[in-house]
């Protein structure tokens, strides 16, 4: 066992003696190099942005609404039924497109039958709709009066605060 480990031993001095011979000593070509970015000047260092100074504001909230509460509803039908004038016909069955927000709702095509305009209308569910002029679409009672190549027109009627209907025109444009 001893000429096992004396044997290791030789091998591995020779192999050591082997590697110093490999190591040069001659540094002159990186000594030039840090002497040439040494001699070059100093670029300037940028002065320090100015930073402008905070400006507190103090938020007055008296006598205003607070954003925090529920909003009363303006377009309450209960109250809203009872008014006399014009307003659309709360009796009529509402048809499916009525309980999508406008919104929510794209106008994806046109189809012509019969020399009829139909839209294809898509709701936020991915199912698409054939509308024409006279059907209602949205949430707000949009009853539509006219197909165009480019967009879908509506006639809403919408509560104002005071209680009664107001008349509003609104379209669904074409998405591209």
């Amino acid at each position: 066992m001893a000429r096992f480990n004396l044997s290791k031993l030789l091998s591995s001095v020779a192999l050591i003696s082997l590697m110093g011979g490999c190591v040069s000593e001659d540094f002159d070509d990186l000594k030039t190099y840090i002497a040439q970015v040494k001699s070059k000047p100093a670029t300037p260092i940028e002065p320090m942005p100015i930073i402008k100074s905070y400006e507190s504001y103090i938020y007055v909230s008296d006598g205003l609404r607070n954003p925090f509460e529920k909003l009363e509803e303006p377009q309450a039908i209960d109250v809203v039924a009872s008014v006399e004038g014009p307003g659309p016909d709360l009796e009529r069955a509402k048809e499916e497109l009525e309980a999508y927000p406008l919104d929510t709702l794209r106008m994806v095509g046109i189809l012509s039958k019969n020399n009829e305009l139909w839209a294809l209308v898509k709701a936020n569910d991915g199912v698409i709709h054939r509308v024409q002029a006279g059907n209602y679409l949205g949430q707000n009672f949009g009853k539509i009066t006219a197909i165009q190549d480019h967009q879908i027109n509506l006639a809403e009627w919408v509560a104002t605060t005071t209680g009664k209907w107001r008349e509003r025109e609104a379209s669904l444009a074409l998405v591209e």
